[in-house]
């Protein structure tokens, strides 16, 4: 049998499924049924990225099938063949929306199944900046399962996405595999047809990121196919349906490359029988560039370790967490001073004497990080050093959270066992900041102290009066009192229009990019994705436009976008990519603002969730009355001023509320000599239902509701 021949076998087999699928479901629960996904305002999304059609009910898929069947036109040809594995996913999406109909069909499966938006939107960050270098597809079943999980860790210790389908799930879980989206191995489900799931993050990149318009096929294929990387591993032997699924794949821009003999299609469907060369191959077909920091310790190091949380049950050390004393600083000194790539621990290390016995070690503990350069400055310090918490956190076994001297760090069991110590945290720090920041950073050596007296001490006569310059400085800047504004590009990999502005008090609307990450940025990579924009005078102060920045504006995202607005949500505001983490929105009865947050998945006083308003928002589009932006930028004077500023805001949900509230009470007295001005705004303990929050914001004596029209 042909490679064609066995593609339109599994075609012909699941659109025959899906249609019996669909005709069952409807004389079950009617043609009315609502059907779709949750937390998605994509629909089904293949459908929708395909032709446009919103597929809401049941009654919606008998047309969709039909569209399902035209194209497997059975015709020896490859091309054609391609567009039957294409039928063969939006097949697999029905098929898999009508499992959700009696609930979650994964509640008792190793799988999650099909992934939110809110997941991809956070995945979004990683993948523009490289942290995830592509994505790994794994389908089947090996007959080899430690070569298997051998190759999901070298994955994952590479910072690779990887999905997997079928019983090489327990396979990998039996070898020891650590798997979630905490460790960015996700396991999807057992049934072929949950591969759909990964197409269907591909598919809602292009919508979320790309802002393609639904209905054109083609252009999502070239996105998929030049910005998405990925690529499927297969183990064991391939029925149809399997071929099928990978002609799909491959439809994508996906090369699929199996562990048996498969007739080859020279970079799209190839053998690699030798699991030790799997992943190096996969990665050359996908032309996946790996940067790989060697670092001398008992643990895998990498970017995948990044969300693991230590529960006490499995913790060894702890320091910090309101238990001990902990704070970190990365301190500027001349070449001179220090002697690079020292790691010194003074006191005693989590294997001393002393601790034998003990259920948890705690220690206080103060990490000073001394790093010299020709082209180090000042204002890099406290870019590097935030850089603490992500590369504490790329170790397997170590969870850090807070910074500065609120810190928290653990250590597992399980790292402790395997030799990690104190000291390869130095290793660590050591061996990342002159690899990440080698264009400043000539020199670095560590101090780890876990003696009290030292902790304290040093707290109190070096790292506080270091933090308290650095407050004054940062301050100090504001965007009227540099020359310079920066670019941000990292986004454009995936939403190719987009261009952020930074400035002092308005960061990337990822919430990861300040001004300084920016200015360091240039400094690291001088024809990065930040470059500077001389802002020259400002053609309007109040709402925010420099025809400098409109310039570099209309030159970044090729033409897309000729004006741009920083201080205003209704006059060409700024464009944002998809992975912002708030979206703010007019709520026009309120005369003011609601703020929804990524986490927030309940529908908001203007109707709609989190997604939904993300819809219309991201993609590198403007949407006067919407913007996306960063946590950070609701405390900054800045925002929105055209519009009045921060006392436009009437609603936001209670945990983003509670995370900003310092930073906006503070900002907001300052502005209007209104005292806790937060405990004004509404949030979903109170109401979202428009006309009580109306009742609310009354109450209060809300400002929104006596200042000038918004709209």
């Amino acid at each position: 049998m042909s490679l064609t021949d066995l593609i339109y076998a599994g075609s012909n087999a699941v659109a025959g499924l899906t249609e019996g699928a669909v005709n069952d479901a409807i004389e079950k629960y009617g043609e009315g049924h609502t059907v779709g996904y949750p937390d998605t305002a994509y629909f089904l999304p293949i459908i929708y990225a395909a032709t446009g059609v919103k597929i809401k009910t049941l009654g919606d898929l008998p047309a969709a099938v039909g569209i399902l069947k035209s194209l497997i036109t059975n015709k020896e040809d490859l091309g054609e063949a391609l567009n039957a594995g294409l039928a063969t996913a939006v097949g697999a999406e029905i098929i898999e929306a009508i499992r959700y109909l009696d609930g979650d069909p994964y509640a008792n499966d190793a799988g999650i199944g099909f992934v939110a938006d809110p997941i991809i939107r956070s995945l979004g960050v990683p993948l523009v900046t490289g942290d995830i270098p592509g994505i790994a597809v794994l389908l089947g079943e090996s007959s080899d399962p430690a070569a298997l999980a051998a190759i999901v860790k070298d994955y994952q210790e590479k910072g690779l996405l990887t999905f997997m389908v079928g019983n090489i799930i327990e396979q990998a879980l039996e070898a020891g595999v650590k798997m979630g989206l905490d460790y960015r191995v996700i396991p999807l489900g057992h049934e072929v047809t949950s591969v759909i799931h990964v197409v269907s993050v591909a598919i809602r990149a292009a919508l979320i990121f790309g802002g393609i318009e639904p209905g054109k096929l083609a252009e999502f294929l070239t996105y998929t196919k030049e910005r998405v990387p990925a690529f499927v591993n297969t183990f064991g032997e391939l029925n149809e349906v399997i071929v099928s699924v990978g002609a799909g794949a491959i439809a994508l821009g996906f090369p699929v490359i199996a562990d048996v003999p498969v007739p080859e299609v020279p970079g799209a469907l190839m053998t690699q029988a030798d699991h030790a060369k799997t992943v190096e191959f996969s990665l050359e077909a996908r032309e996946i560039k790996i940067k790989v920091t060697k670092i001398d310790v008992p643990v895998s190091v990498a970017s995948a370790f990044e969300g693991e949380r230590v529960r006490k049950d499995t913790m060894f050390a702890e320091f910090g967490g309101n238990k001990t004393k902990c704070w970190e600083l990365v301190k500027e000194a001349d070449l001179s001073e220090i002697e690079d790539h020292k790691i010194t621990v003074v006191g005693p290390e989590i294997d001393d004497a002393q601790f034998d016995g003990a259920d948890v070690v705690r220690l206080p503990l103060g990490i000073l990080v001394e790093v010299a350069g020709k082209s180090m400055q000042k204002d890099f310090e406290s870019v590097l050093e935030r850089r603490i918490h992500y590369f504490t956190n790329y170790i397997d076994g170590a969870m850090h959270v807070g910074q500065r001297n609120i810190a928290w760090i653990r250590l597992t069991k399980e790292a402790y066992e395997k030799g990690f110590r104190l000291k390869h945290i130095g290793e660590v720090l050591y061996a990342k900041m002159r690899a990440d920041f080698d264009n400043v950073v000539d020199k670095c050596q560590v101090t780890l102290y876990t003696n009290l007296e030292d902790v304290e001490r040093l707290e109190e006569e070096m790292v506080k009066p270091i933090y308290a310059k650095r407050d004054e400085r940062l301050n100090a800047l504001t965007d009227e009192s540099v020359d310079t504004f920066y670019t941000c590009t990292l986004c454009q990999s995936f939403a190719p229009s987009h261009v952020c502005v930074v400035t002092p008090e308005r960061l990337g609307l990822c919430g990861a990019v300040s001004w300084l990450d920016s200015k360091a940025t240039k400094e690291l990579d001088p024809a990065g994705p930040s470059q500077p924009i001389e802002k020259g005078e400002a053609v309007d102060a109040k709402i925010g436009i420099w025809e400098a920045v409109n310039k570099t504006v209309a030159a970044a995202s090729q033409g897309a976008v000729e004006r741009v607005t920083l201080y205003s949500i209704l006059e060409d505001p700024m464009t944002s990519c998809g992975c912002f983490e708030c979206i703010c929105g007019i709520m026009p009865e309120a005369n003011g603002v609601v703020i929804v947050n990524r986490e927030f998945s309940e529908i908001s006083p203007v109707g709609m969730t989190f997604g939904e308003l993300a819809s219309m928002t991201g993609g590198g589009v403007q949407t006067p009355g919407f913007m996306g932006h960063g946590r950070h930028f609701i405390g900054s004077k800045k925002f929105m001023s055209a519009e009045g500023g921060l006392t436009r805001i009437v609603w936001m949900p209670k945990e983003l509320k509670d995370d900003v509230a310092e930073r906006l009470n503070k900002a907001a007295f300052e502005l209007t000599g209104i005292e806790n001005f937060v405990d004004m705004v509404c949030d979903e303990t109170i109401a979202t239902d428009s006309e009580a929050v109306l009742e609310f914001l009354e109450a209060k004596g809300h400002p929104a509701l006596s200042m000038d029209p918004i709209m």
